[in-house]
């Protein structure tokens, strides 16, 4: 080999050397930095499906890396390039790369909630749903029907049938997941209570009973009268008596109820009316909660047939229609029930 030609590797190889050099250094130092430099906490997703370019270039664009040719190095030689989770992650504070890779290929992201508040109805339910942008929507367009039928529920109509409580999930699950928990949960719930309900009831199943909370639910302005309030419905059951209570008849009006109730209404029949027919209404009103289940299936043991409000969020109890005319003229002037 020619001097020349020796002296020209021996520079190439030195140069080369040198490059190698610069890149570990920059290496280490990306390694051991602590990154975001700027405000925190920074909130970012990661994309199901994505490469680790991807993801990488996914963290640069949210300001949680400044570079992201260090995290793909470093992923790659770690051999956690395919262990990267999809969801949402945030920051609050510094994080070197070694413990950013860590948090991401653990799983260790953010939870985004959803609550289902009880008495709400199927269509507040859903309006909730479709209003949460971490979630991905796909009852979107769907009717009640078809999301009965792609969550396997058999049931004619959705009303009632998920349990009002906050769920937790990750960025991009589906809201079909959501409420296939929320039924799993309400009918867990709903066959516990059921296993150990008082005797002799007027209920002939537990759908009668989640009917009955629904109810229950609408009604009670305070907690500690709650098995009170479901003593009266499941008294006027026994005897036959109609229930004749105000929710079931707005529930029946629907989109058409515009925040008064009428005479009209209470004389005008539908399938909700519980002043023009006796039993209960075919479905529930709203979202029953536990307190509700358990009240309707071990409810106060008295003789009261009647309530009125009070005004103030509690209610008045009558044994007799006399009695309660009396509270109904006390507390109202004007009474229905």
């Amino acid at each position: 080999m020619k001097l020349a030609t020796r002296r020209a590797v021996r520079l190439g190889l030195g140069a080369a050397g040198v490059c190698l050099a610069l890149a570990l250094g920059a290496f280490a130092y990306y390694a051991t930095a602590r990154f975001p430099d700027g405000s925190l906490p920074v909130q970012f997703s990661l994309k199901a499906g994505s490469s680790l370019r991807a993801v990488a270039q996914q963290m640069v664009d949210a300001g949680v890396l400044p570079h992201p040719a260090a995290f793909v190095l470093l992923a790659r030689a770690m051999g956690e390039s395919g262990n990267i989770k999809a969801g949402s992650y945030e920051v609050d504070a510094p994080l070197t790369l070694l413990q950013l890779l860590r948090r991401v290929t653990r799983g260790d992201y953010t939870l985004s909630t959803i609550t289902f508040v009880e008495g709400w109805t199927f269509k507040q339910m859903r309006k909730a749903l479709d209003g949460t942008p971490a979630l991905k929507h796909d009852t979107l367009g769907l009717s009640e029907a078809d999301i009965l039928q792609r969550l396997a529920i058999a049931a004619a109509l959705p009303e009632g049938l998920f349990f009002p409580d906050t769920y937790h999930f990750s960025h991009g699950t589906s809201d079909l997941a959501i409420l296939r928990r929320a039924h799993r949960l309400m009918q867990a719930h709903l066959t516990a209570q059921w296993e150990k309900r008082a005797l002799n009831l007027p209920l002939a199943s537990p759908y009668d009973a989640l009917i009955l909370a629904s109810i229950v639910e609408k009604e009670t302005g305070r907690a500690e009268e709650r098995a009170l309030i479901a003593s009266v419905f499941v008294n006027r059951l026994r005897i036959g008596m109609k229930l004749q209570t105000d929710p079931t008849v707005i529930y029946g009006l629907g989109d058409a109820f515009d925040g008064n109730l009428r005479r009209r209404d209470l004389v005008t029949d539908t399938p909700y009316n519980t002043y023009t027919r006796t039993g209960l209404p075919p479905t529930p009103i709203a979202l029953p909660g536990l307190a509700s289940l358990a009240a309707v299936l071990n409810p106060a043991n008295s003789d009261m047939l009647y309530f009125v409000a009070r005004g103030d969020g509690s209610s008045h109890f009558s044994r007799t229609l006399a009695e309660h005319d009396r509270a109904v003229t006390k507390y109202q002037r004007t009474g229905k029930r």
